[in-house]
């Protein structure tokens, strides 16, 4: 059976794609909430902005290959690490708000 070396790459472009618009969905999130007029959804959505665009650099690298090949590996556990940012994110505001 012969693979076709195409496709692993396009699905790997589209997985981390499909991450950054995750990402981007919990920041458009994060940003209403920030125009709510509290001091402090503000620092938490500037937060949220600074992972968002740490995502978006892990992204472009990995979609387009670019960047030294020693940061590839540190690529998913920083997304990660992002993804557990936004949650605790999400906690803050849930804990904030039942004050």
């Amino acid at each position: 059976m012969n693979r076709d070396p195409g496709l692993q790459p396009e699905r790997t472009r589209l997985a981390w794609r499909r991450t950054l618009l995750a990402v981007t969905a919990v920041l458009v999130l994060e940003l209403r909430l920030a125009f709510a007029g509290r001091a402090f959804d503000a620092v938490l959505a500037g937060l949220a902005v600074v992972t968002w665009l740490g995502v978006l650099v892990v992204d472009w690298r990995r979609a387009t290959g670019a960047g030294p090949r020693g940061t590839q590996r540190w690529s998913i556990p920083l997304t990660a690490l992002a993804a557990a940012g936004l949650a605790l994110l999400g906690v803050l505001h849930v804990v904030r708000g039942l004050r």
